[in-house]
């Protein structure tokens, strides 16, 4: 519940109730943020994932601070949009927008996989407030949107003059190998649920290689087209295109949306980017002032900003 001593004035703009619609400008320095935060919580931790939440950092801040409408400082809010990742691998990514947002301080992150804290390696709705379901195993994520779409459409229905809460789904290309995807996908697409909007990671790599190598994805927006899925292609590095996908999956009626997000692993760090290998690790300490001044910064200096949150 919110501290009604605090008055909404004084709330930080970042941690607004709503959605903040910040223009391309203002979510490129986020994603810097959120970039810094990712390698410094791994260097200290030295335990989590890397290339996939530099991967996601920029669709994922324009999600968090323009497209979902939510209450940091009351997470049940229940009008609030529904965010899920299904690729619950991708903690640091999550866990810095959520701090950034305002869910809890952004010392915590200081804290990542660590018995003191609060974030475990996949995320816990046990342990993080803001976490709406617990993830990590592949594939089940989109099934979870489904449920809570079909609910939130039956809870608005047509004609009352009300709009359903809309559900975003984050999912990894590698995911896209599971068969229960394509069960969900089938579902939402005969079901037409289009106030449920999935976007993929589609980096192109997974642990073990490149995707096409492990099992092949391809002709994938095909696939969704198949699935009556509204499919959009964008660059997930494109801070502009990455808006405009969001503004066309909003507007789209009859069917369901998926923004295939094409990204790099590894995204803002020059000897981590398209590099397989930096999906499951974590920077040493050396490596990560290397990612850092890449990033404009140093482990002390944003280790302080973070402390101090």
């Amino acid at each position: 519940m919110h501290d009604d001593t605090l008055t909404v004035s004084a709330v930080p703009e970042a941690h607004r109730q709503g959605r903040l619609q910040w223009p391309a400008e203002q979510l490129r320095r986020k994603a810097l943020d959120v970039r810094r935060d990712i390698i410094t919580l791994l260097v200290q931790s030295q335990t989590g994932h890397s290339g996939g939440p530099l991967s996601i950092a920029d669709f994922g801040t324009a999600l968090f601070f323009n497209e979902l409408s939510v209450d940091p400082r009351d997470p049940g809010w229940a009008p609030r949009d529904f965010w899920h990742f299904s690729c619950g691998h991708v903690t640091p990514v999550i866990y810095s927008l959520m701090a950034e947002r305002g869910y809890f301080p952004l010392k915590d992150l200081m804290r990542f996989r660590s018995f003191a804290g609060h974030l475990q390696g996949h995320p816990s709705r046990h342990d993080t407030p803001g976490i709406e379901v617990s993830s990590g195993s592949l594939g089940q994520g989109l099934s979870v949107c489904i449920g809570v779409a079909l609910a939130a459409r039956m809870d608005a229905p047509a004609g009352d003059g009300h709009a359903p809460r809309r559900v975003y789904c984050v999912m990894g290309d590698g995911e896209q190998q599971e068969g229960q995807v394509w069960e969900a996908a089938m579902f939402a697409g005969h079901s037409g649920l289009d106030n449920l909007c999935a976007l993929v990671d589609y980096n192109r790599k997974q642990i073990d290689g490149d995707v096409e190598d492990v099992v092949g994805i391809r002709p994938l927006a095909d696939k969704w087209r198949a699935f009556r899925w509204n499919v959009i292609d964008v660059d997930g590095h494109d801070m502009g295109a990455i808006l405009s996908a969001f503004a066309a999956a909003r507007a789209y009626r009859g069917h369901p949306s998926v923004i295939l997000a094409h990204t790099s692993m590894g995204r803002g760090v020059s000897f981590m980017e398209d590099d397989y290998r930096w999906h499951g690790k974590p920077p040493k300490p050396d490596e990560g002032e290397r990612a850092l001044a890449e990033l404009g910064t140093s482990f002390a200096e944003w280790s302080a900003r973070l402390l101090a949150g």
